[in-house]
């Protein structure tokens, strides 16, 4: 048998193994795997993950039986020191020999630390290994014992520099983002979306410093600061440098392979260096004059070197695909083709939202018929639909825009993932085509989304393509007359109505008993707000009770605004308020010099609230007699009224005091999404309740009950329901609707799009709420009196709470005010300064 050493046990090191061993006449070689650290290899991508569980095994990209049942001989914690080229040997460290027939060097990169002085001092560290995190963790947990408001600075804005962001966010100090360049992610980014993903990161807590060169370090033994100047000093207790990477090439200096000019191991299109025995692969590799830092091209060289070595013709492409998207402590950043573009190329149409941080631009050809590439910032769900129109040279609309623009603006549905072409590539990792995937399930060999994904390893790398391997496992199961099971995320294969009532007979009452019952992992930003809202629909529990599994509104019980303030919404049920509560409301305002403002729903909005105030402002409201307003969930917002018959010469029913019963019976109570209602005292309709969730409107007779309207971009008229019902019925037949709504509806789903995915439509819901089709009235009335009494005001439960206030601070580590803050005049009020374009 022929032996290959591969030197480097990292993701391409080990992606070499694996699709080596699929191969036919793989069997004729023996395979002996070094590897540097002291364990399998494991995935770099998602490291930061480690932070979450410390538990360094659920980032194997394979366990060690793995290379036994492959026949891999793996040798971790040894370094290979030498080639011998002559003999085709190599030695390791401890100074044992190993002959090979073909070598793959696999080595990958080491983190670029920059020639800054004092950077040998205790408290600096490189971003790169479990070894590295791990030492971080116990430095931090020192700091933290020794001071109450610990900093950590990361040096470099690129993309591991805003993943340590959050791993120092993890560790409980103070988050600064050092940056040498004038905008975060240069390399890939724009000037503008760089702006917009700044200021979101800035909302959740980084601490971001771009245009800083750092001269010194500064401490006597451990670090204290950072110097970039004369009087330009950041003081911080600890130092992560992310400043990019340099190839791990001193294997092929040493045994003179022909090298890049500023490092890197030359290989041509068939990955071998100037020795043909010897291959190069991954980060090491200088490939065209570059080296490729992502995931996807270090998978493709993999396989070229495997087809190489047994003496299959596939070569490296000439032209290497760079496209990415990534998810950066929760926003969603992604660029496809040629993201920066000379005006002599081609033209840009760029969307910007600063109030919704996002920023799309594409790049279209100067005849306006191809799409040339891109960049996506805080919403990227069409990235892997726009890659392929790139990818494959589809035609583009007329008028390019409506590719980006929100539907409501005329932007453009794409079509079906099937009207792809077969060789279209989806996982540009795995090499995965369209074809490929839909075959799978069209030819029998998998049933499902966990089947092909196991097959194909679509989806397996960076995630980036899952959205886009769903659709074409959905679309063709359809096309084959087949069921499809719509899951929550890959934690838990259950659709939301399906978790809801395994949570409801197991009565499981944690996140983490819900995943250790019946889902898998660690969970996700997609199934921790939604088991809490299942929660919440079930127990009626508060947010207070997992803060941790929220999402930002929830965690801190109202809504976060642009410039990373709050607002505060206490209820005022039915739009009724006495003039003493309005007294309180002025008050407060003008105590915390608050931006005033009346709400569509008869409320008043209170803006710009700091984060540290939001306990002592609700305290002073709830001790007026105020509660939260709920403008924060997914749960009842608020029951509009007009007068009615109590002032109105044309009321026929008192629709205020109606609508505040609906509106004290169903606050608090949480939903897929949010709930809004309305109730009008004559069919003049005054307050616009056919454009609510549910809304009552006083005919003669009674009150004709509407269901399923809203507002907003997608306006609905509600359907009628339920006609000339007293109170009592009324009540009785909304109780039944909206447990039949929350039980059954899928996440983030408004009452009118259930509506219309619903079988049956309003006659279903008919049959079911007033005929009991389904002999579940009783039931549903009761568990929705359980909710109604089970409510209390979470606004009153954290202010009543030390641990619960402790949430409600800045910064993680101090009790400091945000002085970054910046408002300018409004109408003899104050606003947010506006941004920069």
């Amino acid at each position: 048998m022929k032996t290959i050493i591969v030197v480097g046990n990292g993701m391409v090191g080990y992606k070499f193994c694996e699709k080596f061993r699929t191969k036919e006449g793989n069997e004729k070689f023996k395979i002996i795997v070094f590897g540097e650290e002291p364990r399998p290899a494991y995935d770099r991508v998602h490291l930061s993950a480690f932070f979450e569980n410390q538990d360094a095994k659920a980032l194997e990209m394979a366990p060690i039986e793995w290379y036994k049942e492959n026949d891999i001989t793996l040798i971790v914690g040894e370094r290979v020191a030498d080639i011998n080229t002559v003999d085709k040997k190599i030695t390791t460290a401890k100074n044992k020999g190993f002959s090979y027939d073909y070598l793959v060097l696999a080595t990958g990169s080491s983190a670029f630390v920059p020639p800054i002085k004092g950077v040998e001092k205790e408290g600096v560290f490189v971003y790169r290994t479990i070894e590295d995190l791990e030492d971080m963790l116990a430095y931090a947990e020192k700091i933290n014992k020794e001071k109450p408001n610990g900093k950590a600075a990361i040096l470099g804005g690129g993309l591991l520099g805003l993943e340590a962001g959050k791993a120092v966010m993890d560790m409980g100090l103070e988050p600064h983002i050092v940056e040498f360049a004038s905008k975060l992610m240069p390399r890939q980014l724009d000037a503008r979306s760089s702006q917009v993903l700044q200021l979101k990161l800035e909302t959740i807590g980084l601490q971001i410093h771009l245009g800083k060169a750092t001269n010194q370090i500064l401490g006597d033994k451990a670090i204290v600061g950072m110097e970039f100047g004369e009087d330009d000093i950041l003081a911080v207790d600890m130092l992560i440098i992310s400043a990019g990477i340099r190839p791990r090439d001193e294997l092929g200096k040493t045994c003179g392979l022909e090298m890049g000019t500023r490092g890197g191991i030359v290989v041509n299109n068939k990955m071998m260096t100037s020795d043909a025995h010897i291959y190069a692969i991954g980060e090491v590799a200088l490939y065209n004059q570059m080296i490729y830092g992502l995931v996807a091209p270090g998978y493709e060289m993999a396989e070229i070197a495997a087809e190489q070595i047994l003496k299959n013709d596939s070569i490296m492409p000439a032209d290497i695909d760079m496209s990415t998207k990534l998810k950066l402590i929760g926003v969603d950043v992604a660029s496809f083709g040629e993201p920066f573009m000379p005006a002599s190329k081609g033209h840009s149409i760029i969307f910007e939202n600063k109030t919704k941080y996002l920023y799309k631009r594409i790049n279209v050809s100067l005849d306006g018929t191809s799409l040339l590439g891109g960049i996506l910032v805080g919403d990227a769900s069409d990235y892997n639909m726009l890659h392929q129109i790139y990818l494959n040279g589809i035609k583009i609309p007329e008028d390019p825009s409506q590719l980006i623009l929100p539907a409501s603006a005329g932007g453009t549905s794409f079509g079906s993932a099937l009207d792809l072409p077969d060789e279209a590539q989806i996982c540009s990792c795995e090499n995965v085509s369209k074809g490929t995937i839909c075959n799978l399930i069209k030819e029998g060999e998998c049933e499902d989304l966990a089947g092909v994904i196991a097959s194909s390893k679509a989806s397996t790398s960076c995630g980036g393509c899952k959205p886009m391997v769903v659709d074409l496992v959905n679309e063709t199961l359809k096309s084959l007359g087949k069921i499809v099971k719509n899951v929550i995320c890959e934690h838990f294969e259950y659709s939301r109505q399906e978790l809801y009532a395994i949570i409801k007979v197991k009565k499981i009452t944690t996140y983490n008993e819900a995943l250790d019952s019946c889902g898998s992992g660690h969970g996700c930003e997609t199934c921790k707000p939604l088991v809490s809202s299942i929660f919440a629909s079930l127990y009626n529990v508060t947010p207070n009770k997992e803060a941790v599994t929220q999402d930002t509104n929830d965690r801190f019980l109202a809504n976060i605004q642009r410039n990373g303030t709050y607002s505060v919404v206490p209820r005022i049920a039915g739009g009724e308020i006495t003039p003493d509560k309005l007294i309180v409301i002025g008050e407060v305002g003008k105590k915390y010099n608050l931006y005033t403002k009346i709400t569509g729903g008869q409320r008043i909005d209170l803006f710009g609230a700091h984060l540290n105030d939001l306990p002592a402002i609700w305290k002073q409201l709830i001790d007026a007699g105020f509660e939260s307003g709920h403008a924060y969930g997914k749960s009842l917002r608020t029951v509009k009224s007009c007068v009615g018959s109590t002032w109105c010469r044309y009321g026929l029913e008192e629709s205020v005091s109606f609508a505040i019963e609906l509106e004290d019976r169903y606050k608090g109570l949480r939903s897929p999404h949010k709930l809004k209602g309305g109730v009008s005292g004559c069919i003049r309709e005054c307050a616009e309740a056919r454009g609510k969730d549910f809304g009552v409107i006083a005919v003669e007779g009674g009150w004709n009950l509407y269901v399923c309207g809203n507002g907003g971009a997608t306006p609905k008229h509600a359907k009628l329901l339920a006609e000339k019902v007293d109170n009592e019925t009324c009540i009785k037949y909304l109780d039944r609707f909206l447990m039949y709504y929350i039980q059954t509806a899928a996440p983030l789903m408004r009452t009118a799009a259930w509506l219309e995915k619903l079988e049956g439509g309003i006659e279903q819901v008919k049959k079911v709420v007033i005929a009991d089709s389904l002999q579940i009235a009783t039931t549903l009335e009761v568990e929705m009196q359980f909710l109604v009494d089970a409510y209390e005001c979470e606004w009153k439960q954290a202010i009543e709470s030390d641990e619960t206030k402790k949430r409600f601070s800045h910064f993680v580590n101090s009790d400091d005010r945000d002085d970054n803050l910046v408002f300018v005049p409004l109408r003899e009020q104050e606003m947010p300064k506006m941004w920069n374009n």
